[in-house]
């Protein structure tokens, strides 16, 4: 007995050192302290308000608090570089965008962050855009759009929120797939393009329904398609770009939640089923659709392999472009 004693005694003791040298060794008490989400994004922009909404659910689902850290400043790149130096223990998260993950690789010299630096978590939320137009202007569609644009040459100009941003791949995209005629103009911000787009100082403005939606209930704009790749809930009654026959045409920017490479499988699948529990509540979905976006919920697989596909396509167009911002 003395020796199946022993021989029990250390089975045992061998089972709890595995146990607790396994990199899931502890995950079911994720979290045991508060949980950083860093916005790369002023407080106030859409991002931050979205971003702080989903933070308190998970605070509440967690029973832990979950602190939004805004840092703005230098196109996201700060935010995203603090997070990507971050010990990978899924207590520092970032909200990314499409801008940061899939497009600044392709535009920018230099990034303090590579798209390697960063686990998929759960792309949470899609913002739908439509291409907008000065009321006055004797188009009723995209391609009748591209058609004017070709028959004056020089003359059409298309606003974006600022260089290498969403709205302005927009418009290389389709300068890209339908040979139009347009000259990019930059502008610090969406609500400065749309003053000009009204007063037909630009043609056109690529960018999201709440930019756009008060000038084009007085009258002032209109919205000639949207450009994601099904109609838009929060407007479909609006044909796509596709659907006007410019096959291939996608654009909508996105919010995700990441973390950095490394942190473990467990705490991610965790991390990702709060987040899909709170994306479900009724409230959080009429929430997100209030701020012109669309609610989601992609699995890490799933936001990991969208990530991948949407900078495929960015890719291509900044080469096409020769888009390049030191």
């Amino acid at each position: 007995m003395g020796i199946a004693m022993r021989r029990y005694d250390y089975c045992l003791c061998l089972t709890m050192l595995l146990m607790l040298s396994s990199p899931t060794a502890g995950a079911t008490a994720y979290p045991d302290k508060p949980i950083r989400l860093v916005v790369p994004y002023p407080a106030g922009a859409s991002n931050e308000i979205i971003g702080r909404a989903l933070g308190n659910r998970l605070a509440e689902q967690f029973g832990r608090n979950v602190i939004i850290d805004t840092r703005p400043g230098g196109g996201g790149q700060i935010g995203a570089e603090i997070v990507a130096r971050s010990a990978p223990d899924g207590y520092t998260l970032l909200l990314g965008t499409a801008g940061l993950i899939a497009i600044s690789p392709h535009v920018y010299a230099k990034l303090p962050y590579a798209f390697s630096d960063f686990a998929a978590v759960s792309l949470f939320a899609s913002v739908p855009y439509v291409m907008a137009v000065p009321a006055a202007l004797p188009v009723k569609d995209v391609r009748e759009m591209v058609a004017l644009s070709r028959s004056k040459p020089g003359w059409f100009n298309y606003a974006s929120s600022g260089n290498a941003s969403a709205p302005h791949l927009c418009g290389e995209q389709l300068k890209l797939l339908t040979g139009a005629d347009m000259t990019h103009v930059p502008y610090k911000g969406g609500a400065a393009a749309v003053a000009d787009l009204i007063t037909n100082q630009v043609q056109l403005y690529c960018g999201g329904i709440p930019t756009v939606r008060a000038q084009v209930q007085t009258g002032r704009l209109k919205i000639i398609a949207t450009t994601t790749a099904q109609r838009s809930r929060l407007m479909p009654e609006q044909s796509t770009v596709a659907e006007q026959g410019i096959s291939g045409f996608e654009v909508n920017s996105w919010m995700a939640i990441l973390a950095p490479a490394k942190t473990p499988a467990a705490v991610i699948d965790r991390l990702y089923g709060e987040i899909a529990k709170a994306m479900q509540r009724r409230e959080m979905q009429d929430f997100v659709l209030s701020q012109g976006a669309e609610p989601a919920a992609l699995d890490p697989k799933t936001t990991a392999a969208r990530f991948a596909e949407e900078s495929a396509r960015w890719g291509k167009v900044a080469r096409a472009a020769m888009l390049r911002v030191d």
